[in-house]
């Protein structure tokens, strides 16, 4: 039975516990000061969870880290088994030397065993040092190998998109439903607020499409309508309205993201010296007929932007990656920041770089939510990072699962201030009557989304 990781509030240590029918038991060596007994229910973790949680949405800055736990738990709601992995890169040339450089990078990274990531990296390490050494009969092969391998992760990353465009219609609705309540609850910040900032080291277009069904604006990068290029400028645009009858005030439009996707993605392709944003479907079948167009008859799967892209000469370092990766430094590196990760597991070295300067900031706050933690790196990082006052835990089936986490523990995916002015008047009342104080329901609590606390 899985153990569930929780640590919120002034809580001094994580608490572990594991699910007891239809409550929850502390393990051995766990002590919590909020239940009697070491047993609470649902109820008990919803009164600890969420009013902690829509605090922390409520800090001046706001991001969301998504990693692929989010693709595997929507694919799992709507098809009934998880996304597509990352297989290993198929290559006859250098395949050992790859393979070897590959698992010393991923040791490097704290990482147990080598992915296609790390294959790719070392593969076009490989093939600048063949062009280098002008063996141009071996740099070609390896080429064509590299090709066919991204073009193979990029259909299957299309493969896990129409699994879900085309599972069982009551699932499927399910699925995204889930979704934009997920997406809507961190979004539902007021134009007052900084907007919300969403990361993400996913490489399909799951995000976008539900904040296509959420009505959710997503901004990023890329200008233009047909084909969309990646601009280095940051002009900070953004959405306003003009309210009826009053001119020459405008205001910020609620329900607005910015939208980083840190690794690149399946429908970005490099261009000549642009990077651009193809129109492929959310699902397509394959991403080469997408490819035959004016402009991109010399692009082939080689040149698609997936981190770390096929590209010579292109790395993390270089364009457009540098950009990117600014972005995150420059969103989530402030006072009175908050930063919520998703599905991520700490992989990612120059990820976890950035929050970990995000921390030496003594107003800043990390919370982690996860499914699990299989090869332990989470609770390694929590303890490297050596600040644990300013980190919050959901970990394990009870906490992270995705309808679980939306149905319980988030703030209300909306901007609800009745239910904030409603609290306030019993307050009110409640303060000026001399009978004992009664236990309110959790949906009457005041920590429904409000965007006024």
């Amino acid at each position: 039975m899985p153990i569930n990781t929780l640590k919120t509030r002034d809580d001094p240590q994580p608490l572990a516990f594991m699910a007891d029918g239809a409550s929850f038991k502390l393990q051995a060596g766990s002590q919590a000061t909020w239940t009697s007994g070491g047993e609470f229910g649902r109820r008990e973790l919803r009164n600890r969870i969420e009013p902690w949680l829509t605090s922390l949405f409520q800090s001046e800055h706001l991001s969301l880290l998504v990693g692929s736990g989010l693709t595997h738990a929507v694919h799992f709601l709507a098809a009934g088994e998880g996304a597509a992995g990352m297989d290993a890169l198929a290559v006859g040339h250098y395949k050992d030397e790859i393979t070897e450089a590959a698992e010393q990078a991923a040791a490097t990274a704290g990482r147990q065993k080598g992915n296609l990531e790390d294959q790719l990296r070392v593969a076009n390490e490989l093939l600048r040092g063949l062009d280098i050494l002008k063996k141009s009969r071996e740099a070609q092969a390896l080429a064509q190998e590299l090709q066919a391998g991204m073009l193979a992760f990029a259909q299957s990353i299309l493969t896990s998109e129409a699994r879900i465009a085309t599972a069982d219609q009551e699932k499927r609705e399910q699925a995204f439903n889930i979704l934009v309540t997920f997406l809507m609850s961190f979004a539902s910040r007021t134009g007052v607020r900084d907007r919300l900032n969403i990361f993400t080291t996913n490489y399909d277009r799951l995000i976008e499409a539900g904040a296509e069904l959420a009505g959710l604006h997503l901004l990023d990068r890329f200008v233009g309508k047909l084909m969309p290029i990646f601009r280095s400028s940051r002009l900070d645009l953004d959405m306003h309205y003009n309210p009826p009858g009053i001119r020459g005030e405008p205001r910020y439009l609620e329900g607005v993201a910015r939208y980083t996707k840190l690794h690149g993605s399946v429908d970005w392709v490099q261009t000549g010296k642009d990077i651009r944003r193809i129109g492929l479907p959310f699902g397509a079948t394959s991403v080469e007929p997408y490819l035959q167009a004016p402009g991109l008859s010399e692009t082939t799967a080689h040149e698609l932007m997936i981190y770390p892209n096929a590209a010579k000469d292109r790395e993390t370092a270089d364009y457009p990656y540098v950009e990117v990766f600014r972005d995150l430094a420059a969103a989530v590196c402030r006072p009175n920041s908050t930063v919520v990760t998703y599905g991520y597991s700490f992989g990612d070295e120059h990820i976890n770089r950035v929050i970990r300067d995000m921390l030496s900031i003594p107003s800043t706050h990390l919370v982690v939510i996860s499914y699990d933690d299989p090869l332990n790196r989470i609770m390694q990082t929590y303890q490297e990072l050596g600040r644990p006052s300013q980190i919050s835990l959901l970990i394990g089936p009870e906490l992270a699962d995705l309808t679980t986490l939306t149905e319980h523990y988030l703030p209300k995916p909306a901007i609800d201030k009745a239910t904030f002015r409603m609290s306030e008047l019993i307050k009110q009342r409640m303060g000026a009557e001399p009978y004992p104080v009664r236990e309110l329901p959790p949906e009457a609590d005041g920590f429904g989304g409000s965007d006024e606390l």
